[in-house]
């Protein structure tokens, strides 16, 4: 089966999903899919970085906007974690008929993931960067004093914090359970500078998931994996594929 590169992709409320596939050799049939964290975007310059890493070593990927962030259409405030699983949900079905699909998700992003690859076999493989393991106590140190429905996230109006949010981050309260089930090869990589998502999440998770499985944490690394740490964490991604035959 051809695979699919699609023109749109709308999630099942019909908002539209910003995405930029990034190709890589015609040789082979593995896709890799980024997403990113809680108030970010696509663009990001790390998964900027890691695409560009993939493509020059000939593995293609897509990269894309959860909605209600960066061009996706849809309300930031309507946003949860279960809700980005059915934007993850639609960008796979979107992208079809590939042999091996990856997934690298960042910060909230990588907690998606693990929801997403406990229940969906097109996961082969999962990569998860400065990985969130425990969401209700993420909502309780990030915003625990602010009102939901009435205040911001980081005092920043363009990202107004809502109980939809809150109530679904405390539903899930961690992603073990999840992670427990996975059963795919699974990567860990995490900046011990990391003031937003603690290294110990990342740890928690490793210690759980199956093998084969590695974790790399990165010294004086932030969470956002700036220079020179983005590149780092983009070879070390490109190598682990490599060194376990995950391209079709």
């Amino acid at each position: 089966m051809k695979h699919t590169i699609p023109s749109e992709i709308r999630n099942a409320h019909g908002e539209r999903l910003d995405f930029v596939y990034t190709p890589g050799s015609a040789d082979n049939n593995t896709l890799v899919i980024i997403a990113h964290g809680i108030t970010a975007h696509k663009d990001r310059p790390m998964l900027v970085t890691l695409s560009n890493c993939l493509a020059k070593n000939g593995i293609h990927s897509v990269r894309f906007s959860f909605s209600g962030h960066g061009k996706s259409e849809g309300k930031f405030e309507e946003f949860s974690p279960t809700k980005e699983v059915g934007d993850l949900e639609s960008v796979f079905n979107a992208f079809a008929g590939w042999t091996k699909y990856g997934y690298v998700g960042h910060s909230l992003g990588a907690a998606v993931g693990v929801l997403f690859a406990s229940k969906d076999p097109r996961v082969s493989f999962l990569i998860s960067l400065a990985g969130m393991a425990y969401t209700a106590a993420f909502a309780q140190r990030e915003f625990g004093t602010v009102t939901p429905g009435q205040g911001y996230m980081w005092d920043m109006p363009e990202f107004p914090l809502s109980k939809v949010l809150i109530e679904d981050m405390n539903r899930i309260d961690n992603v073990k359970e999840a992670a427990k089930k996975i059963r795919i090869p699974w990567l860990f990589i995490h900046g011990l500078a990391d003031d937003v998502v603690p290294p110990q999440d990342s740890r928690d998770l490793f210690a759980l998931a199956s093998e084969p499985k590695k974790l790399v944490e990165i010294p004086d690394c932030d969470h956002l994996f700036p220079p020179p740490h983005d590149s780092f964490m983009a070879e070390t991604v490109v190598n682990w594929i490599k060194e376990l035959k995950l391209i079709a």
